[in-house]
Formats: C-alpha cells, sequence, structure tokens
C-alpha cells in the first residue's frame, strides 16, 4: 500500500467517525505505530490536516472549530513515487517551453508533487538537475497575451487583436473567434475564426501586439473545418493542401531523414541507390523551401517543377552573396 493510498484512508476515517482510536487505524493500514505516526506528521505539516489526539477519549479526531492557516485538502490524484515524479518531470518540461507560462496555475500542484516525493525519500530538485530542454531560434512572445488568449479561447469569447504582418509591417485590427492554441517548432499560435476576413486564420503570438477580451461570444468552428485548411498542407502557414512535392535524399542523409515525419500523410519509399524519397502535400510554399534549403546539396527536389525553381531561383540568389 503506497503512502497516498493510506493518507486518504486516514482521511476518509476520519471523516466518516467522530473520532478514530490508534488501534482502529494500525488495523484498517495494516502498519507499524512508526509509520502511521509519520503519516500522520505529513499530513499535519505538508498537508495542513487538524488532525488533533483528544486525550480524554484516547483518539484521534479532526478539529472542527477554530482552525486557522491554509486550508487542508488532500491532493485530487493518487499517486505514486513513480507517477509523481514523471508529472513533475512535465511541469518542468512544460516550463521550460514558455516560462512563465503557467506558473501561478501549476505552482500548487508542483508543492504538492514535491512534498509525496520528499516523503519517499527522493529528491524532487534532481529534475532541474537532470532534465534539460533546449530551445533554438525561439520566437519571444507575450506571456500577458497567452493569458488573455487563452482564458477567451476556453470561454467561448471573441478578441480584438492588433496584428503585425512582418512581411509588408502592416497592423491591422482583427475581430477573431480563438478555436485551438497550437504549439509548433518551439512558438505558439491561435486558430481562429476572423470576422474581419471572413476565413479561418492562424495568428502567431509573436504578432500579437495588443488583445482585448470582448463579452462577445465566439462563432464555434467545427474541427473538420479547421483541418481542412490548417491540417492539410505542410507548415503552420494557412491553406488547404493543393500541390504534392517529391524531395530525394542522398544515401548519407537518408538514415536520418527515414525516422523524421515531414506530414501525417506523407508517402516514403527507398530508392536502390540507398536513397530516400518523400512526396508530401503542401500548399504555401515558404515553409518547405526553408526546410528543403537546410539539407543543402543531400536534397534535390523532384517536382512540381515550380518548387524545383523555386529552390534553384534561391540558391543562385545565395550564391551571388558569396561571389
Amino acid at each position: 500500500m503506497t503512502r497516498m493510498i493510506r493518507l486518504h484512508m486516514i482521511d476518509q476515517l476520519l471523516s466518516s467517525r467522530a473520532h478514530v482510536t490508534l488501534s482502529e487505524f494500525l488495523d484498517a493500514l495494516e502498519v507499524s505505530q512508526a509509520t502511521f505516526k509519520r503519516d500522520l506528521e505529513f499530513l499535519r505539516d505538508q498537508l495542513n490536516a487538524p488532525i488533533v489526539y483528544d486525550r480524554d477519549i484516547n483518539a484521534y479526531r479532526f478539529e472542527r472549530r477554530g482552525v486557522t492557516g491554509p486550508k487542508y485538502e488532500l491532493p485530487g490524484l493518487w499517486l505514486d513515487s513513480s507517477e509523481a515524479y514523471a508529472l513533475l518531470t512535465a511541469t518542468k518540461l512544460l516550463e521550460n517551453i514558455e516560462p512563465g507560462l503557467l506558473g501561478p496555475q501549476i505552482a500548487p500542484l508542483k508543492s504538492r508533487l514535491k512534498a509525496l516525493l520528499s516523503a519517499e525519500n527522493i529528491d524532487p530538485e534532481a529534475i532541474s538537475k537532470r532534465v534539460r530542454l533546449i530551445q533554438n531560434q525561439r520566437r519571444l512572445s507575450s506571456t500577458k497575451h497567452f493569458q488573455k488568449v487563452a482564458r477567451a479561447t476556453l470561454d467561448g469569447l471573441r478578441l480584438v487583436i492588433t496584428h503585425l504582418n512582418r512581411n509588408t509591417g502592416e497592423r491591422t485590427e482583427r475581430e477573431i473567434s480563438p478555436q485551438r492554441l497550437t504549439h509548433y517548432r518551439e512558438n505558439w499560435y491561435v486558430e481562429a475564426w476572423c470576422h474581419t476576413r471572413e476565413a479561418i486564420r492562424s495568428f502567431g503570438f509573436d504578432a500579437i501586439e495588443s488583445v482585448t477580451v470582448t463579452p462577445h461570444e465566439s462563432m464555434v468552428v467545427p474541427d473538420a473545418d479547421l483541418d481542412a485548411v490548417l491540417g492539410t498542407g505542410y507548415g503552420i502557414f494557412n491553406g488547404a493542401a493543393t500541390q504534392w512535392a517529391t524531395l530525394r535524399f542522398s544515401p548519407a542523409r537518408a538514415q536520418w531523414v527515414s525516422k523524421q515525419v515531414w506530414h501525417e500523410q506523407q508517402r516514403s519509399a527507398w530508392l536502390p541507390d540507398g536513397s530516400y524519397q518523400i512526396e508530401l502535400p503542401y500548399n504555401d510554399d515558404r515553409e518547405l523551401i526553408n526546410d528543403i534549403l537546410s539539407y543543402g546539396a543531400d536534397v534535390v527536389v523532384l517536382g512540381p517543377m515550380p518548387l524545383r525553381l523555386r529552390i534553384l531561383d534561391e540558391l543562385c540568389r545565395t550564391a551571388k552573396e558569396y561571389e
């Protein structure tokens, strides 16, 4: 029986009876008196349980009157040490994805998890020393904006945002009905119905300069419609897939690329010379071009021809910079 189960049993016994004797506790928990004393001390010191020993009746009970200090409440999850450690690790990773993003919300949970681990003689601080999440080229976005947008998304309320088009430098005010939040390649996006453009759009948080929550209810867009626009083509840019790109990777890179998923609908095959070929759908080629160029001479675009010519043009422009 884990400690968490024992703590809940102690709580249930005291909640269901006016008082509980030591022998009744030991019989129900099937532990030694020393173990019970440690559990009782943990409940009092770590979880603020108002448990008192009544000498007049030689039993334990909850003190119902005049209780001061933090509210007593058992954790809602029954976790063993391995589960608590895994959950605490997950919160560490979440903090690294966006520092301060959910700090106030998960702080109470972290405190309880650390208390549970400490009770099992496990050092919770080892997570900070042993777990690393390395993020390259992460865009800086406003935590304040995230909190507003996330709350409005969950509450089903419309937003008015000021959006910066980084290509043109144009700023526009948009009224949107937020539908989903997406974390993609180290960046956050809100998928929404844009009432200004009367279309489904995706907005990067780093391009949102101001946010106002309105009292108006959001228009609900079916997930299937969102996926049809935002989930079929390659990358984060809008638009349903209209073309298929065919890429051939050299044998030197094939082993690495074969372990990657570029798109959920991709088609791939090994070629006789050891090279690796991928076919994937796309609409907007901007992100796809960037990814292709990152492989240099180890990838060749076989089609379609417009994409092949775009890659050739980019390579020629790059070569000119080095002449």
